[in-house]
């Protein structure tokens, strides 16, 4: 899939995902855009304790290596 470098995602998705995406979304009156958003950032922020956890746990292992 394409990346460019505006802020813009576009993906196509099924019709049908697309209608109950947009009904679930009405009846939390919120936007995609703002549930996308919510999503990404929740995302990002589970990955990065990850990666820091495992940065952190490499970093135990040099260090009991090298003793």
């Amino acid at each position: 899939m394409a990346r460019g470098k505006s802020g813009r995602i576009v993906l196509e998705v099924e019709q049908n995902i697309k209608n109950k995406l947009y009904v679930a979304l009405a009846k939390n009156q919120t936007t995609l855009k703002d549930w996308f958003l919510e999503t990404a950032n929740s995302y990002i922020k589970d990955n990065s304790i990850l990666d820091e956890l495992l940065i952190a746990e490499k970093q135990d292992e040099y260090i009991i290596d090298k003793k």
